[in-house]
């Protein structure tokens, strides 16, 4: 699995991180951008996080001993990590299958008014996903709609952890966090 692991790091530093001068979503100055969705979005990158994201989960499902329904997060993100990781497990272990949903950032103004869109359901035990952690707001609004829906999120998978506080931030709440990798690991700091 390392060779997963190296090949999906090599692909991110290439098409994702950025050194410089950057604004980040919460407002912050920051010397590293990291935009996952180049990455994720990539037909070789979305295999390759499927493979590394469900053998991470599943081996926490085996681990704890965890039911999960279904894995997703804020739109847009986590939707190719969320997809790529539900169809490895369809295609890897059927029988172990989970679902995919997207959180919408505000409900929809017409037809059913939903939140959370696609296969989610009051009562599901779910992985909650975010392309990158910085301060974890945008995981956190994550967890919070999940739960006005009803559902429980056991643990966070996080594809990179930028090591500001997110992390801190979301297991405080008392949801663990699994990053792929971190800012130490991908530019080995």
């Amino acid at each position: 699995m390392s060779e997963i692991y190296d090949s999906l790091k090599s692909l991110l530093l290439e098409k994702s991180v950025r050194t410089g001068e950057f604004t980040l979503a919460s407002g912050a100055k920051s010397d590293l951008y990291i935009d996952c969705r180049v990455t994720a979005l990539d037909s070789v990158g979305a295999r390759l996080v499927g493979q590394l994201g469900w053998k991470v989960v599943r081996e926490r499902i085996q681990s704890e001993g965890l039911e999960i329904d279904a894995i997703g997060g804020m739109t847009m993100g986590a939707d190719p990590i969320s997809l790529a990781v539900g169809m490895t497990s369809a295609m890897e272990n059927p029988d172990e299958m989970i679902q995919v949903f997207n959180i919408r950032k505000e409900p929809k103004g017409h037809g059913r008014g939903k939140q959370i869109e696609g296969n989610f359901k009051e009562g599901d035990q779910v992985v909650v996903v975010d392309d990158v952690i910085t301060t974890g707001g945008s995981t956190i609004k994550a967890i919070e709609a999940i739960e006005r829906a009803g559902g429980t999120v056991k643990f966070a998978l996080v594809l990179v952890d930028r090591e500001e506080g997110g992390r801190a931030a979301i297991e405080a709440r008392g949801i663990p966090v699994v990053s792929l990798y971190s800012r130490s690991t991908l530019l080995g700091e």
